[in-house]
């Protein structure tokens, strides 16, 4: 071996020990994932986003990181452990499914915001609502779901996301404030055996797997004459186009099939979503006025 083979080999394991000294065991992590690496000083997070993009994480043959972003150092000295923070896709495009690694809001309860004047009582929705692109967000048990307007990208959209809900777990402010409200599937001494038996079956067999796709089912109320659940869907099943096979498909069969007094279900829409979707309405029809008087767009 040559005096300059030997001293590049001395050279590269020099500068592995160093930067696997600086970075910690770099190692191929989940493509949707974020990383804090623990240090006792400070915290040092990389992170990885989709396959196929330019911030893709990976360990290269000579232990050295290709195509790795490192962000800045941040300093995280209110936040004692490590925060794992990964992202899910749901069967809504619009929607993405965000996983902290901690509880988000306590008693396996959940609270839904359908745009950014109803999230006064949650730093957090406060602080994702500033995004720009971000039209509703649903806080689950141990999850946060995000809903996007159309016209904006995941690509765009998830940094500055995963960004805010970091910055917010640093900041040991609480997820909600004030109480929860009384869950929609509790018990009440009013209510007579077959509504009881619909909320127990919400409660126990299909909350949990519409959670799994970051969105849930509100029970609304139930017509003894006709049969008919009366529910409202919260999370991204609220503008999913799968919704109604969600409904028909899965929850109205399995309901019917426990019950036989129940004979279908129908979607009810809350009386703020209601509206919001009227002042995208409005606001759809005003463009399109705009673009007719300058000609842009025909009749």
């Amino acid at each position: 071996m040559s005096f300059f083979s030997s001293a590049r080999t001395r050279l590269q394991s020099l500068a592995i020990f160093i930067v696997n000294s600086r970075v910690g065991n770099l190692t191929h992590e989940n493509p949707l994932t974020f990383r804090f690496f623990s240090y006792p000083k400070h915290n040092l997070y990389t992170t990885s986003v989709l396959p196929g993009s330019s911030h893709s994480l990976y360990k290269g043959t000579h232990g050295f990181p290709h195509r790795q972003v490192l962000q800045q150092p941040t300093l995280l000295l209110s936040l004692k452990r490590s925060l794992f923070l990964q992202s899910q896709p749901t069967p809504n495009p619009d929607s993405v499914k965000f996983l902290p690694g901690r509880e988000v809001v306590p008693n396996e309860a959940s609270v839904d915001f359908p745009n950014a004047q109803s999230a006064q009582i949650s730093p957090l929705a406060k602080r994702l609502f500033r995004i720009e692109g971000i039209s509703s967000v649903f806080l689950g048990p141990d999850f946060v779901t995000v809903t996007k307007r159309e016209d904006v990208s995941w690509s765009v959209l998830r940094p500055e996301i995963f960004e805010a809900i970091l910055e917010f777990y640093s900041s040991e402010e609480p997820v909600l404030l004030g109480s929860l409200p009384e869950s929609d599937t509790t018990i009440r001494p009013e209510d007579d055996e077959v509504v009881a038996m619909i909320k127990e079956l919400l409660e126990t067999r299909i909350k949990p797997a519409v959670a799994e796709d970051g969105g849930n089912i509100l029970y609304r109320g139930y017509n003894p004459d006709t049969g008919i659940v009366d529910l409202e869907l919260q999370g991204s099943c609220t503008t999913c186009s799968s919704s109604v096979v969600t409904l028909k498909s899965g929850v109205e069969n399995m309901l019917m099939h426990y019950i036989p007094e129940v004979k279908g279900v129908r979607e009810v829409i809350s009386e703020e979503r209601q509206k919001m979707e009227q002042v995208s309405r409005e606001q759809l029809q005003s463009l399109e006025q705009r673009l007719r008087d300058s000609g842009v767009l025909r009749s």
